[in-house]
């Protein structure tokens, strides 16, 4: 089946949904048992989509599992109360004392945080790399080095990696290869294709699409699913049935979204790209960001999730800039139908092993669902709220 017919069928077979379009959502701590070859079959296959405890999983859960793996082509899936979580449980699966972790420079900043503070306490080596290092990456290698990590397009400045690249030198030297896909999700990047090894998801984002609800999602090739999946467990992660079935619904209409999120943000990338006071536009779809020749290689198309960098602007013209504004809200996270607007003024401050060469402040939109001529209005105005700053 094609990816629009899987969204619709994947997870919706009859052990899940019975006679209903959708699988019901079970809530439940304790499974019981009539009988004492009921609990021993249960017990044997705990791990495998049967019923045994609320935090293995009820059929709300293994519905999203199922269809997860079906649309990534992977050999199992793990849920958690959100991304980070899914980060740190991936990690600290492949991961222990005396361990050394290559982690590219362009992280989300949780991530960051999860190397330099859980994982440092815990004897585990971080060293970061610039995102367009590609084959180069072998140079770092130790001889403990047990895991690359990858996040492509990067956060806040979206350059684009060379995943099969990066993919070749980790296979000859038998590291695990883990990528977070949030902006990629199954849609737009095949992970498993192109090498990855286990792939991470804040489905939080778009795969939930409207903003109430978190989720995280693992997800594992044959080598290393049973080890994530047992280590996921011994770490006590799961997630709320409410959740999970929130984030089937959201998965019908994952391509349609999708979809119009590009459109919408492209047509306001370009507006920028042409504006005299943007320094750069980051998006990965537009010719002149850092990798955008692997983008369009590797990915099938994109979201609403892109950066741009202002010529000039201090803390009060970003403050005036961003404040008054109609329709872009200020807030983290992104992928629901909404358009959200957040500042950096040092994105500098967040890298240590790749040069940002713009001084100026950067600003990430993320493009809902609204009309895209509404939202270029709205930066005009923010814009003209700025101005007098900048003359001043």
């Amino acid at each position: 089946m094609r990816k629009a017919t899987q969204l619709i069928h994947a997870g919706r077979g009859k052990e899940w949904t019975g006679s209903a379009v959708n699988p019901p959502v079970v809530r439940a701590s304790t499974i019981v048992f009539d009988t004492m070859d009921e609990l021993k079959h249960a017990t044997a296959k705990r791990g495998d989509r049967v019923p045994y405890y609320g935090r293995r999983g009820t059929a709300t859960h293994f519905a999203l599992q199922e269809a997860i793996c079906e649309l990534e082509g992977s050999a199992g899936c793990a849920l958690y109360p959100c991304g980070a979580a899914a980060i740190n449980a991936a990690l600290l699966t492949v991961l222990k004392q005396g361990d050394h972790l290559l982690m590219v420079d362009t992280a989300y900043e949780p991530t960051r945080a999860i190397c330099d503070k859980l994982l440092a306490g815990l004897g585990i080596e971080t060293t970061y790399y610039d995102p367009l290092l590609g084959a180069a990456i072998a140079d770092l290698i130790r001889p403990n080095t047990k895991a690359i990590f990858l996040e492509s397009p990067g956060s806040l400045t979206m350059e684009v990696q060379d995943i099969p690249a990066i993919a070749a030198v980790a296979k000859a030297q038998g590291i695990c290869l883990l990528l977070d896909n949030t902006w990629g999700t199954p849609l737009l990047l095949d992970a498993y294709a192109l090498g990855i090894d286990i792939c991470i998801q804040s489905a939080t984002k778009y795969i939930v699409g409207h903003s109430d609800a978190m989720l995280g999602i693992a997800t594992a090739n044959s080598q290393y699913w049973p080890q994530l999946r047992e280590q996921s467990y011994l770490m006590g992660y799961c997630a709320s049935a409410d959740d999970a079935y929130l984030a089937s619904r959201g998965l019908r209409t994952l391509k349609i979204r999708l979809e119009q999120h590009q459109a919408n943000a492209l047509k306001v990338a370009n507006w920028l790209a042409h504006q005299d006071w943007v320094e750069t536009v980051r998006h990965p779809a537009l010719p002149g960001n850092p990798g955008h020749d692997i983008f369009k290689r590797d990915f099938t198309g994109s979201n609403g999730l892109f950066s741009f960098v202002l010529k000039q602007g201090d803390a009060k013209a970003v403050q005036a800039f961003i404040e008054g504004m109609a329709h872009f809200k200020m807030g983290f996270s992104w992928g629901g139908f909404e358009s959200l607007i957040i500042p950096n003024l040092s994105i500098q401050k967040l890298r240590t092993a790749s040069h940002w060469p713009y001084a100026g402040p950067l600003l990430r939109l993320h493009i809902g669902l609204e009309d895209p001529d509404d939202l270029i209005a709205d930066l005009a105005a923010a814009y003209q709220r700025m101005q007098p700053l900048l003359l001043a």
